[in-house]
């Protein structure tokens, strides 16, 4: 009887914490759909007004619950997102190309990282996010890495910067796409590419035209996929150096956080048996709710004066990044055409 008087009392001291967290993505919410910002950044801001919560021993518990095991929960539904056949029908050469562009662009995040003043994990925090899908790229490999005492202060930075990024992308790409003369098909390259975060890829890529957005959806619901092998190799590289966060995994002989292998087994169930429409409507958008509520979490625990402790050199580093997966993405289409 000892085992559910704990879960219930710990399911007591998170729930004014998760539920502070959950007002705020609410919050978010209303603002985004009244003003057309992204959710996550409105999740960000309002989080870092109410800094003084992660402190309260009533709210902290939730709080810490909100941005870890929500956040994971987040990230493995994003696996109903996506299916095989949207991958196979890329074409061999646009998937080769897209996630060596990932690859290079995690490599010279980790590179400007060593040589600078930024740090290692901050280079591959970083490179990471701008590689792969944004925020919630930064989220999963952030639960994963190892915890320092800049750890949150960290990610909090890469998620603002590259949602504010992928905001300026979302508009600016498509005039750079019709300026280059691109066709439908190549700008959806282009901007599925390239774009950090999947809602500002979709919008730019229906801006332009239904083909368009069609393939920038896919291409980067792709980019979302490869969010699988580089948590792998992260993991068993930061094990092998001392260990992944703690928590981060179940298994004892794989560095693969149960999260991932729950987006994965989500992938394959979307492909071979996918669940009805409704449901799985229901389960993305739960999925978009735990990222904002953990966004918001993530929010709470970090201060303003943190962040600009950070500096400017990490965000022109994500300018950086970002920019050579732009020339990385056209130099591909400029071989194929």
């Amino acid at each position: 009887m000892a085992q559910p008087t704990h879960s219930i009392a710990g399911v007591k001291s998170a729930f004014p914490g998760l539920l502070v967290c959950l007002v705020i993505a609410a919050a978010a919410q209303f603002l985004a759909d009244h003003y057309g910002a992204p959710q996550m950044l409105f999740a960000l801001l309002i989080g870092m007004a109410v800094h003084f919560l992660a402190d309260d021993v009533k709210t902290a518990p939730g709080i810490g619950f909100a941005s870890s095991t929500v956040l994971r929960v987040g990230v493995a539904l994003l696996g109903l997102r996506i299916t095989l056949d949207q991958i196979s029908g890329l074409g061999a050469f646009a998937v080769v190309w897209v996630a060596l562009g990932v690859l290079v662009t995690i490599l010279f995040g980790y590179a400007l990282g060593r040589f600078t003043r930024a740090g290692r994990r901050l280079g591959v925090l970083s490179g990471a996010s701008v590689g792969i899908c944004g925020a919630s790229a930064a989220l999963a490999v952030a639960a994963i890495m190892p915890r320092d005492k800049d750890h949150e202060r960290n990610t909090i930075f890469v998620v603002i910067t590259v949602t504010t990024l992928s905001t300026i992308s979302m508009i600016a790409y498509p005039i750079l796409a019709q300026a280059l003369g691109l066709s439908d098909n190549e700008a959806g390259l282009f901007l599925g590419g390239t774009i950090h975060d999947v809602a500002q890829v979709v919008g730019a890529g229906y801006s332009v035209s239904e083909e368009t957005g069609n393939v920038s959806t896919v291409v980067k619901l792709f980019r979302v996929v490869l969010l699988v092998p580089v948590v792998l190799v992260l993991g068993f590289v930061w094990r092998q150096s001392g260990g992944v966060a703690a928590g981060a995994g179940r298994l004892p002989r794989l560095p693969l956080p149960g999260f991932v292998i729950g987006f994965v087994a989500l992938v394959l169930l979307n492909s071979f048996m996918p669940l009805p429409e409704a449901v799985n409507a229901v389960l993305v958008d739960a999925s978009r709710w735990c990222l904002v509520t953990a966004i918001a979490a993530l929010g709470v625990k970090t201060s303003l004066q943190s962040l600009g402790e950070v500096g400017v050199l990490p965000a022109l580093m994500i300018v950086l990044e970002t920019v050579l997966l732009a020339a990385w993405v056209l130099a591909g289409l400029a071989y194929l055409g």
